[in-house]
Parts: C-alpha cells; structure tokens; sequence
C-alpha cells in the first residue's frame, strides 16, 4: 500500500476529485494548507503599505491506494494539476506498513475499498 500526497492549486481540485471518483478512488483526505517554494512571495498593497506574502495557500490531498493503483492516481492529479506555471505544487508518494478499519478491526489492503463503478452514484 502507498499513500499518494499531493500539495495542488484549489481550482485543480474538483477536476482531479471527479475523474478519480469515476475511476473508483471516493476516498480522499483534504486539507487547507499553506506553504513556501520556487513561487516566491507576491507582493499587495494594502492601505499605502507595501506587504509580502510568502505563504501561498494550496490543498493536501491525501489518499491510500493498493501498489497496483498509484500510478493512476498521480497520473490523474498530474494531469490535472498542471497548468505549466510555478506554483502547481508536488507529489509525494509514501509507503503505508499498515492499516486498518476502526469499525471492524479488518486490515490490510481489503480496506481500501477501490469501488468500481462509483461513477454510478455519482
């Protein structure tokens, strides 16, 4: 198992959360979150001053994925994600040792419930 992070644009964000439900990948974690790199500060003028801000806003989205379905999963924020600008953000891939379903106590990769299909309920 491998948990698939990734720092995206908010406007990439329903595009990407869309194709991977309609390839059965409904469980994601999101986060708002803010951050730093090659983007740089953008400078504003508020009330005649001058302010910097260094920390760009961006979404975390976070999702476990069996081995098999990783590529799929970065290849779909990939496509989505990139507008070809600075900024567009990164992809983490991470291993997963174990998990588990607190309702049931079930483990291992059963719980990652890929659902085919999910299209349907959609």
């Amino acid at each position: 198992m491998k948990k698939v992070e990734a720092f995206i644009r908010h406007e990439a964000f329903e595009p990407i959360r869309m194709e991977l439900l309609q390839l059965g990948f409904p469980s994601l974690s999101i986060s708002e979150v803010k951050g730093s790199g090659r983007q740089k500060g953008i400078t504003e003028r508020y009330r005649g001053a001058e302010l910097t801000n260094y920390l760009r806003p961006k979404l975390k989205l976070e999702c476990v994925v069996a081995d098999r379905d990783v590529a799929t999963v970065v290849d779909t924020v990939l496509k989505h994600g990139r507008s070809g600008a600075v900024g567009d953000g990164k992809v983490f891939v991470l291993p997963v040792d174990e998990s588990y379903r607190v309702r049931t106590g079930e483990s291992g990769e059963e719980i990652l419930q890929s659902h085919p299909g999910a299209a349907a309920d959609v």
